[in-house]
């Protein structure tokens, strides 16, 4: 798999994380596209990155995620990373029930950050 710069990681951690509930909610896609907004306020297509996601099968996830994270990390400091996990926080408790798989991804992205 090719390296991702900070913003495309992030794009496909966002995408995992809403995922991983098997259920993907309108507030949830709207808070992905306020991250899109901040992250390329330039025209961006990420067809070609929601193809990659899309064809993920759910035992594929972690270690997608877990490669992105660390992309993410390779890229950003240590500041970006906790605004970053704020914002995941806000995204997983967004339809009121933070599952337990989303709370693992979540925790899986802390511990590869050293944010614990």
């Amino acid at each position: 798999m090719q390296k991702s710069n900070k913003s495309i990681a992030g794009y496909h951690l966002l995408m995992i994380l809403s995922s991983v509930d098997f259920e993907f909610s309108p507030e949830e896609g709207l808070l992905i596209q306020e991250y899109l907004a901040e992250e390329f306020p330039f025209k961006m297509n990420l067809d070609n990155e929601l193809d990659v996601i899309a064809t993920l099968q759910p035992e594929e996830w972690k270690d997608h995620f877990e490669f992105h994270a660390r992309c993410f990390y390779e890229d950003s400091t240590e500041q970006e990373r906790k605004a970053f996990a704020k914002f995941v926080k806000n995204l997983i408790k967004i339809d009121d029930e933070v599952t337990e798989r989303e709370h693992q991804f979540y925790m899986l992205m802390k511990k590869i950050w050293k944010l614990n």
